[in-house]
């Protein structure tokens, strides 16, 4: 049997290999230059794929890795060499590929058939039952999970992955008596802290191969391939996983939602990337973290809110992603149509929290969950970004991104395209950024004045946004504190702000903010 593996799917225990003697690989070229990905995500997908294939033959596999232009090209040399065969796959998480591969494959005279991705802790079917909708319809035919009205809630599946599966249960209860620990994991440290060094994974031949390859061919993309620092190999994950544990996992759920100037890890997992490769399962990355809770090696508020990132965020987004697509990567319930300001290229702005967030994935292609969604979604949301344009943006510059994804997480969550992740806009002030971080204290912007040239451009925004969307957002949930505060302000104040927001809007377009 062969077993035609993703660059996505690159676990060593996949189900279909199981029972494979022959594998296939192919290594495509052409789609990145169309799309100006990340040089350290492309020198990721294709370093991590070529030491899959050196390991699997390592295993007595036979593999044929073929790089080619297209998946197209790769499957008419392979067909040509094997007619007639009969492949074995994973679904794809991402919306459309699995119609494409078959596609691909019928038109070539092979067959291919597709089992269940077993690379996340959760099934379709299980989503499915759990939510209560159409199984016979799996979300491949654009079914919109918002056809009667349906909005999906985190809290709800993660309570119901957690009964399930029994992680960090306690017979019908949550171990400590709480599902989450939020009000704990917003703590900012003290100056005197300093965070864990973070684990670096040397290039070896093969990636520093692969990073000669991506230098060439696509020497016009945005970011800098310096400094490449990813795990690459099943090996380099696993200890990433045991790294984090042993070292960043006690301080996680304090600092989890704090930034801090000149720091872009703190007590993060970094484990995103290899997650997304394929490279580790769900389990092996949560159960050392339970275990550590269990032995007193880290506190219950760490733990939880790592598993709590991995069984409940990511296996949710997933689900939702398949339910809502193709609706959801073109929502725009805002009506938002600004281009993305040259900013968010190039990093050159006076804003702080912009700069540092933006140079954080210009230099590696990572930045973590709030700087993502409080600093680079709400400023492109205050600002009025099509959430598409954005979409593409997160896609192109993390190395842990893809479109189901980065699709949930910046339409649904950070641009509110959709309200079927949430209930209301992530939307926020200053007062968030300067609560949750240090960046203000060294901005030439001022975080409490709103009007003014020396003003933070988010307190303008903030407030000119809520006007402009009042019809939309004026009782959503949780919104009537923000238009109490809004009913407050009177003709002459909503002049300044509007005359501030737009000349804020005119600097960032050309790139004088």
């Amino acid at each position: 049997m062969t077993v035609w593996l993703l660059g996505d799917q690159l676990h060593p225990d996949a189900t279909p290999l199981r029972s494979a003697d022959h594998v296939l690989l192919v290594e495509a070229h052409a789609f990145a230059e169309r799309r100006r990905y990340h040089p350290q995500k492309l020198t990721l997908v294709f370093s991590a794929m070529r030491h899959f294939r050196d390991d699997l033959r390592d295993r007595g596999y036979d593999v044929t890795y073929l790089r080619a232009e297209t998946f197209g090209d790769a499957l008419e040399e392979y067909f040509e060499a094997n007619p007639g065969d009969d492949l074995v796959g994973m679904r794809s998480p991402s919306h459309g590929a699995d119609e494409w591969r078959r596609r691909l494959v019928d038109e070539r005279g092979g067959a291919l058939t597709l089992v269940e991705n077993d690379l996340f802790l959760t099934s379709r079917a299980d989503f499915d039952a759990w939510a209560g909708v159409d199984a016979s319809d799996d979300g491949e035919s654009g079914t919109a999970v918002t056809d009667e009205g349906t909005a999906f809630r985190q809290e709800d599946w993660y309570r119901h992955v957690r009964r399930e599966t029994g992680i960090l249960m306690d017979g019908d209860d949550p171990v400590g008596g709480a599902w989450n620990y939020d009000e704990e994991n917003r703590e900012t440290p003290p100056p005197e802290w300093s965070p864990p060094d973070v684990p670096r994974f040397e290039p070896d031949g093969t990636t520093r191969g692969v990073q000669a390859f991506v230098a060439e061919r696509y020497d016009d993309h945005w970011g800098d391939p310096s400094g490449f620092r990813w795990p690459v190999t099943r090996e380099e994950a696993l200890t990433a996983v045991d790294h984090f544990v042993s070292v960043r996992l006690s301080e996680f759920g304090d600092y989890q939602d704090a930034m801090r100037d000149g720091e872009w890890a703190l007590c993060h997992s970094l484990l995103s990337a290899a997650l997304n490769l394929g490279l580790l399962r769900p389990r092996e990355v949560v159960d050392p973290a339970v275990a550590a809770y269990e032995s007193g090696d880290a506190p219950l508020n760490s733990v939880e809110g790592f598993v709590r990132q991995v069984i409940g965020w990511r296996e949710f987004v997933r689900h939702v992603y398949r339910r809502a697509m193709p609706e959801l990567a073109e929502a725009n319930q805002l009506g938002q149509t600004a281009s993305l300001p040259p900013l968010y290229w190039d990093g050159e702005t006076e804003m702080r929290c912009l700069s540092e967030a933006v140079g954080h994935v210009r230099k590696r292609g990572y930045a973590h969950h709030i700087e993502r969604l409080m600093i680079l979604a709400n400023f492109a949301l205050l600002y009025g970004v099509d959430p598409a344009e954005l979409n593409e943006w997160f896609h192109l510059g993390f190395v842990d991104a893809y479109h189901w994804v980065t699709t949930p997480n910046v339409v649904g969550m950070g641009s509110f395209g959709t309200d079927v992740l949430s209930s209301k806009p992530y939307a926020a002030s200053a007062n968030y950024v300067d609560g949750m971080s240090d960046y203000c204290a060294a901005c030439p912007y001022a975080k409490s004045e709103t009007t003014g040239e020396n003003a933070c451009p988010f307190n303008a925004l903030y407030w000119d946004f809520l006007k402009r969307h009042e019809e939309t957002l004026r009782g959503t949930g949780r919104m009537g504190l923000m238009y109490s505060h809004v009913d407050r302000k009177d003709d002459a104040e909503w002049r300044a702000i509007r005359q501030r927001a737009e000349d804020l809007r005119t600097a960032a377009a050309e790139g004088e903010l």
